[in-house]
């Protein structure tokens, strides 16, 4: 099958090599490329106001992809499009060859796309380890359990029966971010997980992302901090108003171009 001008595969993706490197990583995805996720001329509305205009949008296996754009630029709302929290046609969002724009947010999570929402999200009524149990609800097979994520996050371990209440910010995203990777995904999606935190928190955080797509995990990530963003990604969005106003590889595109698709001047 071919999508928006490139062949969608169905069979397993290949290995990958280790996305692994010293320092700001940026994930190596598999040769050949295969299209884990593509939107083709993408619309969202909030009853009757437009928000999101022809959104063309491709991930491969493998990668990990920033987007980024200014407050209102439609970033979150893309986001929900592909997990089901808003609808899209049918056949405008293509997952492993499947159209699935509409789809029930459950069965997008049982197919294989978790996300880590803005603002965590944890269930205040439990516990470290009751949150990260509730991402291994679809019971999807995969190398992600208590043990890894304890491993990936140690402070977790120590903590694992404490409220998430009482966790300092940095924990509750890692308690977040821990809970996705439960649902073994095959892309993980992260809206804004530097948000409201200190910079060296963010840091540590982005620090344990070529630890988690090491794996062959493709990850997807909504980042406001421009330059954490290229130096994490192996390509970038920028949107504005609602549609895609830059696209490139993050090692080449220039910060003129950037300030012109963030900020249109």
């Amino acid at each position: 099958m071919r999508f928006a001008g490139r062949s969608v595969f169905h069979s397993p993706r290949p290995p990958c090599p280790s996305s692994f490197r010293p320092g700001w990583p940026r994930a190596i995805h598999p040769s050949p490329l295969m299209m884990l996720l593509a939107t083709k001329n993408l619309v969202a509305h909030y009853g009757d106001f437009q928000a999101l205009f022809g959104i063309d949008f491709e991930v491969d296996a493998g990668e990990l992809i920033a987007i980024i754009g200014s407050n209102g630029a439609g970033k979150s709302t893309f986001l929900k499009t592909l997990t089901g929290l808003i609808s899209a046609a049918r056949d405008q969002v293509m997952f492993e060859g499947t159209a699935i724009g509409g789809w029930a947010p459950g069965k997008i999570v049982e197919l294989g796309i978790a996300m880590v929402p803005e603002g965590r999200r944890l269930f205040s009524s439990l516990n470290v380890e009751e949150n990260l149990l509730l991402g291994a609800y679809t019971k999807r097979p995969g190398p992600w359990n208590l043990e890894k994520v304890f491993e990936l996050f140690p402070v977790l371990r120590e903590k694992r029966r404490v409220p998430s209440t009482s966790l300092s910010g940095g924990q509750q995203q890692m308690v977040a971010i821990g809970r996705a990777l439960m649902a073994n995904p095959k892309l993980l999606i992260c809206d804004e997980i530097s948000l409201g935190l200190a910079p060296i928190v963010a840091k540590d955080l982005y620090d344990a992302l070529p630890k988690i797509t090491a794996g062959c995990l493709t990850a997807l990530i909504v980042e406001q901090e421009i330059g954490l963003a290229q130096k994490v990604s192996n390509r970038l969005y920028c949107f504005q108003e609602g549609k895609v106003s830059l696209a490139g590889k993050s090692n080449e595109v220039t910060r003129e171009q950037i300030s012109l698709a963030y900020f249109g001047i």
